[in-house]
Formats: C-alpha cells, structure tokens, sequence
C-alpha cells in the first residue's frame, strides 16, 4: 500500500457533532477531501447545512442533522439517519463544546452544569450509540476534542474558565478509559487537544490577552484553518491504526513550555 493511500477516507463515514462552524467545520472539510461522507450536526442545524451543502460540492455524500448532544433522542436519530443513508458509521469526531467564562467563586451551578453536560455527558452519549454499530462491524475511529486547557492548570487571567478546563480534562480520561474498553472490538479511540484557533467560542479570549499567549507559544502564531486538518485525518485514517487512548497536541508548542 501507498504511504498516501494510509490517509484516503474513501467509502468512509464521518459523523462531526459541531461540524458546522469553527474547528468542526475545519475537520469535516478535511474528512470531505479525503474521500469521506460527512454527518455534520448541532444545534444550529442551518450552519450544518450549509457545511453539508459545501461538502456535497466536493463530490461525497453529506447530511445535515439537528442535534442536542445532552439529548438521547437527539442522539439516538442522528446514528439512525446516517445508517440509513450511508449504511454504516466508520468516525465519529465528538466536537460539540461549550464554555463559561467566570471566577470560580463566582461560578454558577447551574453554568458548570452546563458545560459539563454538552462536553462530557455528550461525548459520552454519542459515543454510546456509535459504538454499538463500531462493535458490531468490528472498527471504527472515535476522536474526542479536548483542548490544552484540559492539560492542567491556566492562568486565571487567560482562562477563568474551571467548568470548560474541568470537562476538557474528564474528556482525555474519557478518551484513554474508552480505549482501553473497545480495544477488543478494533475500535480506535483518541483525543485531539488544540491550542488556541481563532473561533467564535475564543474570540474574546485571545482580544484580552492574544500577546501573551503569543509570547507562551514557541511557533509564535495562532492555528490557522488548515493547522487541525491533518492532525483529525491522521486520527480517522488508517494511518493510526495502531493509535489508541493517547491525545495529539496541536497547540504550536505551548504545552512545551
């Protein structure tokens, strides 16, 4: 086999919770290029479907899909309609995030609830019913987002933010437990923890303090709408096949310092 060919996702099916905007949009373009159908999903079911539209054009098969992660229906559709379109779930990419940004004393219960709930109870979830179909077939690729805030502690001053750095470390847990779980089945599942991409959900973050973490990051730039593609595609190819429970930085070396 072709070195190139350990990354083609032809005949593939991707699921990307999230996909319509920001980094999940980043991954299911790349997935699209390799070959792959892609299942974009999330709440706001119109920004999916204009990802769904843009994959479509680059010639694979596409579904846009309603989706609160927190909702086991919700869920439980967004597997049903994609078998019954595509005929199985090869990936699955748990993208859907939320965040709260407040000091701890002054966090509400019901906000770290929240957050808790979309990142770690919906990755859970999702995977959930993913995995019935990956067991069954015998493989799959599971790719948890968790993030460097997930890594350890952040300076208050950039991230006060202890429910999103809270989830993001349960979600690497999540990721290595899982792997050691399904591993039997040949089902591959990892994490990617991505630094600071200029999103919707950072924006305000990187306006407050975008110089120091520059000077914290050894590549001295931001990840750019390309930096995650390969990273994601590396993870959902079989080019990782034998990669399992670990997390992938992509974070321009700030985990390094």
């Amino acid at each position: 086999m072709n070195v190139m060919d350990l990354f083609r996702l032809d005949g593939k099916t991707a699921i990307v919770t999230g996909g319509g905007r920001g980094l999940g949009a980043q991954i299911a373009e790349g997935f699209a290029e390799a070959g792959a159908n892609v299942v974009v999903c999330s709440r706001k079911v119109e920004a999916c479907q204009k990802m769904s539209d843009k994959l479509k054009e680059m010639g694979v098969g596409s579904l846009a899909i309603a989706c609160d992660v927190t909702n086991p229906e919700d869920v439980k559709n967004v597997v049903q309609k994609t078998i019954e379109e595509f005929g199985t779930v090869d990936i699955l990419v748990n993208n859907s995030g939320a965040t709260w940004g407040a000091p701890v004393i002054d966090m509400p219960l019901e906000a770290f609830q929240k957050v808790m709930n979309v990142n770690v109870t919906g990755t859970f979830l999702m995977s959930r019913e993913v995995g019935e179909t990956m067991i069954k077939q015998g493989s799959g690729k599971i790719i948890n987002i968790s993030s460097v805030a997930g890594l350890g502690g952040i300076d208050p001053r950039f991230m006060d933010t202890i429910g999103y750095n809270t989830s993001k470390g349960a979600v690497i847990t999540f990721t290595k437990d899982l792997a050691a779980k399904w591993g039997q089945y040949n089902i591959n599942v990892n994490a990617l923890a991505p630094g600071f991409f200029p999103t919707k959900m950072s924006e305000v973050l990187i306006e407050r303090g975008g110089k120091q973490l520059l000077e914290q990051t050894p590549l001295k730039r931001f990840g750019t709408e390309e930096d995650l593609k390969g990273a994601a595609l590396f993870l959902a190819a079989k080019a990782s096949d034998y990669i399992t429970g670990d997390v992938v930085i992509v974070d321009g070396g700030m985990h390094a310092i």
